[in-house]
C-alpha cells in the first residue's frame, strides 16, 4: 500500500486549494495549518519552487480517539494534505494514507480509527 493517495483535477490551484478545503469541512476535518511551500523556499533559500502547500488537515473526533489511544501520536497528526502544480502544469492533490502511517505505531487500537480516518480521506479525494 503507499502511504499517499492522489488524484490530478482540472482546477486552477487556487481553486483546487478552495474545493479541497470545502470536501475537506463535508467529513469533518478542518484546515489547522497551511505552510506555502514555495514562499518558505524563497523566503529561507532564495530559490524558486512550483506552486505547493501543503494543509494540515483535521477531525477533531477522530484525533481525540487516537489521542486516548495512544498519547504520543500526536507527531503523526494532522493528516497533511498537499497542493501542487505539477511541471507540465497540472494540478495534482494528494493525502496521506492513515493506514500506513499508523502501521508504525503498532497499537491496535489505531487500526480501526484509521480505517476510518481513510474512508473519509479517500472520499475527500473522490469528490474532487
Amino acid at each position: 500500500m503507499a502511504y499517499y493517495n492522489s488524484k490530478s483535477v482540472d482546477l486552477s490551484f487556487e481553486d483546487a486549494i478552495e474545493k479541497v478545503t470545502e470536501e475537506l469541512k463535508k467529513e469533518g476535518f478542518g484546515v489547522l495549518t497551511e505552510i506555502d511551500v514555495q514562499a518558505t523556499l524563497k523566503k529561507k533559500l532564495d530559490v524558486d519552487f512550483r506552486k505547493y502547500k501543503i494543509l494540515g488537515a483535521c477531525n477533531p473526533a477522530f484525533a481525540y480517539k487516537a489521542l486516548q489511544a495512544e498519547e504520543n501520536i500526536g507527531v503523526l497528526l494532522p493528516c497533511n494534505f498537499i497542493v501542487q502544480e505539477k511541471v507540465d502544469g497540472g494540478v495534482q492533490i494528494s493525502a496521506v494514507n492513515p493506514l500506513e502511517s499508523m502501521k508504525a505505531v503498532e497499537n491496535e487500537a489505531l487500526g480501526s480509527i484509521a480505517g476510518e480516518v481513510a474512508a473519509r480521506i479517500t472520499k475527500v479525494l473522490e469528490n474532487l
